[in-house]
């Protein structure tokens, strides 16, 4: 049997309705050699949460990857964007696959939580931030001096254009020309590929807007490129693109401050630091690690009543659709020692912002920073630009576009399709992020789908 070559691209708010003859040519013309359908991501639907589900083929629950941060309750510290593959409990894709047939090999491009994986080959971003406060971009790889020998054909990842107010397709680019790179090089039979494009327009301006409309229409001529690249190389005549729409964004018109709103309830602590403040973890009641649409909202001391009285003050507040304490998070498929107290979903035209000052002059130096370490939530402001600070605003409400809460609609779907048939699939079938992994297999030849 000859050998399989499978590149599967993940592409975060990529919808079903996204595709089309005119707008996606690239897209559609794969979808219509092999199949499309909607995917239904599991809660919490951010990035590394769904790419873990796709990975290990199973949810939040038992994998544990809760959100795109986490809570050290011994050292009383948030981590954001760890990047570490220690944290994802379960089989890998690429592990199952050499389980099933050996000698195959396997690449992972740009995926959160994946340093130290088993994956043959692996490139992420890992900046190297100077003393004097300057960042050098670079990118963990491995096998080790992988990235460098990259480094003369391709030149350094592009970090600005990866986030920030420069993102930009670049970012883009050079994954997928790197893929090529790689391909030329060494030809692994699996790459699984993170396309970050679609996320910047869609939350700066929302999922409908004009931005975003032309930031598909860049998406798809970038994967234009990528497969005539692909199609010259040694693999070109057996390859199979599986492509994957990470979650669906929705347009958002408000914003919720859960910190402000446990300060103000006399839970959440503050300690003074040159003029400005710091969430006092060490002191504080409660506090919340926002993520998108939810929040995990940590308690000191977290009994019952404790918690009730916290969830309390959330019920039934605009903008609030979900409150759930202690065992309630098992509906959620969230009942893991990662998970906080109390999680919170948002409505999906409102989004959790993690400020806690009540003044924008108290606000730490890092806040008006692109510092994707030092918050304890995700902030798409640092999409935006300040010109009269010359720094990232304060202001919450310009987001446009949010995701993260239960797909319960169809709005809240994304999609998948592949350039191949696949084995026993129906596209009326409700599919979900954790069949990935077994869609892989099969496409791979190592499964009966």
């Amino acid at each position: 049997m000859n050998a399989p070559h499978l590149i599967v691209l993940s592409v975060p708010g990529l919808r079903r309705g996204d595709i089309d003859r005119a707008k996606t040519p690239t897209l559609f013309a794969w979808a219509n050699r092999g199949a499309i359908a909607e995917l239904t991501p599991t809660f919490p639907c951010v990035t590394s949460c769904v790419q873990a589900s796709m990975f290990t083929g199973s949810p939040p629950a038992r994998h544990g990857v809760i959100a795109n941060g986490f809570f050290d309750r011994e050292r009383r510290a948030v981590a954001f964007w760890v990047g570490k593959n220690d944290v994802v409990t379960g089989e890998p894709v690429w592990d199952a696959m050499r389980a099933r047939r050996s000698g195959l090999t396997s690449a992972v491009w740009h995926a959160q939580n994946i340093k130290g994986a088993s994956a043959d080959y692996i490139v992420t971003p890992a900046p190297i931030h100077e003393a004097d406060g300057s960042t050098k971009p670079w990118c963990y790889s491995k096998p080790g001096g992988l990235y460098e020998e990259m480094l003369a054909t391709l030149g350094h990842f592009p970090l600005q254009h990866y986030w920030g107010p420069h993102s930009n397709i670049e970012s883009t680019k050079w994954i997928l020309r790197a893929a090529v790179w790689l391909i030329e090089k060494h030809r692994p039979n699996f790459h699984w590929i993170y396309v970050p494009h679609l996320d910047y327009a869609g939350q700066k301006f929302g999922p409908d807007s004009s931005q975003a409309g032309a930031a598909l229409g860049e998406l798809d001529k970038a994967l234009a490129e990528f497969a005539a690249a692909v199609a010259e190389s040694s693999i070109g005549k057996v390859v199979k693109y599986l492509v994957t729409g990470e979650y669906a964004l929705t347009p958002v018109r408000g914003v919720v401050y859960p910190n402000r709103i446990l300060r103000e309830a006399g839970l959440l602590d503050v300690r003074e630091c040159n003029g400005t403040e710091l969430i006092d973890f060490e002191s504080s009641q409660a506090f919340a690690m926002v993520d998108h649409q939810f929040a995990h909202l940590i308690l000191r001391h977290p009994t019952k009543s404790i918690a009730e009285r916290v969830a309390g003050l959330f019920r039934a507040r605009k903008g609030v659709v979900d409150v759930c304490a202690g065992e309630e998070r098992t509906r959620m498929e969230m009942n893991h020692p990662r998970s906080g107290d109390v999680i919170l979903v948002a409505e999906d035209d409102h989004w959790f912002a993690y400020y806690w000052w009540l003044q924008d002059r108290t606000a730490p130096p890092f806040a008006r920073t692109v510092d994707i370490h030092q918050k304890p939530g995700y902030d798409p402001v640092e999409l935006f630009f300040d010109p009269a600070t010359r720094g990232i605003p304060l202001n919450a409400e310009l987001v446009r576009g949010s995701h993260g809460v239960p797909a319960t609609a169809p709005r809240h779907r994304s999609v998948i399709l592949s350039s191949a048939p696949l084995p026993k699939f129906d596209t009326a079938a409700s599919l979900r992020d954790v069949n990935v992994k077994r869609i892989s297999l099969a496409l791979m030849g190592c499964l009966d789908a």
